[in-house]
């Protein structure tokens, strides 16, 4: 218990850097990890930029995770004192934490967009994945289920996003609504895929699909 959740594991091979999870008590890099820091007032809030002062808490990118944390008093063992929640329950925490995990991703889009590493449109979509320029493929998940079978993601891992709306998707290209967007491969798209799956986990969605909770208490 005297160690720091925020030791610092990586190595001289480069190995990324991990933080225990006060959930499963597992170490694991940290781009599969919130983190939530704690507020002079003793406010848990989450910490998606990582700049906040102080202590962090780490817990995996997991709604499920983050209940559990909450229900169980986790939080509070981990700051050795009582604490309260940003959004005052373990919904209202999630909740929040699932708009600024939003905000983020749609914030680097629009980053990929401006730097010519995106496009949007079926068309133009479909274009980048002919000619194998396409890294990664994104379509809403909100959007028509027949016209998104008609793109299939480039081979390879992590190279479909399904986890945004198309208003989402649309904030980020300055538009109503986007269904179908292309990313070019590199730093950015590197983030927002990494981005993308803590939001997922978040959302609960595996692929464009929405997992169905367990209500059972794990």
């Amino acid at each position: 218990m005297g160690k720091s959740l925020e030791i610092d594991a990586q190595d001289d091979l480069g190995h990324l850097p991990e933080r225990r999870c006060i959930v499963t008590g597992e170490s694991q890099p940290k781009v599969g990890l919130i983190r939530f820091g704690l507020g002079p007032d003793g406010q848990v809030v989450p910490d998606v930029l990582e700049r906040l002062p102080g202590r962090g808490f780490y817990v995996v990118a997991s709604r499920g995770a983050i209940e559990k944390a909450v229900t169980k008093g986790l939080f509070a063992r981990a700051a050795r004192k009582p604490v309260t929640l940003q959004g005052e329950s373990a919904s209202g925490l999630c909740d929040l934490l699932e708009k600024q995990l939003a905000r983020r991703v749609v914030d680097l889009l629009s980053m990929a967009r401006k730097a010519s590493k995106a496009v949007t449109g079926f068309e133009k979509v479909k274009d980048w994945l002919t000619k194998d320029k396409a890294a990664v493929l994104i379509q809403a998940s909100d959007g028509s289920e027949r016209g998104k079978t008609k793109l299939h993601p480039p081979e390879g891992p992590n190279a479909f996003i399904g986890c945004l709306t198309q208003q989402e998707l649309g904030l980020a290209f300055g538009r109503d609504y986007a269904i179908h967007v292309a990313l070019a491969s590199g730093g950015l798209t590197k983030r927002i895929v990494e981005e993308a799956a803590r939001l997922a986990g978040i959302r609960e969605h595996i692929g464009g699909m929405t997992v169905k909770r367990d209500t059972k208490d794990a």
